[in-house]
């Protein structure tokens, strides 16, 4: 494949780049700069040039040489994002749990396409907790269990 390409050039501006799915061979070319190919090559110079290169490694199980081109990508300036599933924000469909892997990384550059569910915390649960409490009733835990709280003064 030619690398002679606009995108193979430091003085072509991109914010960064993506590279998914990142299989163990391009993690491997990256990461010891080995350029044989545009991909490769478009990654190295958005490195030397200190832009966001985000990799995400698409091998399950890893051995410890997988492992170790993460780490010594990570050490370059890469940022490793494999596309693992989040269930903090119980998710109900495959279409959600792509949408976040893809939401996140594209955050990295400020892009923002409204299709993340974000993290509040534990306060919807709070909030249900302290309703069902003014009612008379114990809220209950995730794991179907009465939640028992207690008062003490001070």
């Amino acid at each position: 494949m030619s690398v002679i390409s606009k995108i193979s050039s430091g003085s072509f501006k991109t914010e960064g780049m993506i590279v998914a799915p990142c299989s163990m061979r391009t993690l491997s070319a990256i990461t010891h700069s080995m350029s044989d190919n545009l991909l490769t090559r478009a990654a190295d110079v958005v490195l030397k040039d200190r832009r966001r290169l985000v990799l995400m490694p698409r091998e399950a199980p890893l051995h410890l040489g997988h492992c170790k081109l993460m780490y010594e990508a990570a050490q370059l300036g890469a940022i490793i994002a494999p596309p693992m599933p989040a269930f903090y924000n119980r998710p109900e469909t495959i279409d959600e749990i792509i949408n976040h892997s893809v939401g996140r990384v594209l955050e990295l550059f400020d892009i923002d396409l409204g299709i993340l569910k974000r993290w509040e915390g534990h306060k919807a649960e709070k909030s249900r907790a302290v309703a069902l409490q003014s009612a008379g009733e114990k809220p209950e835990q995730p794991n179907g269990k009465r939640l028992v709280t207690q008062t003490k003064e001070i």
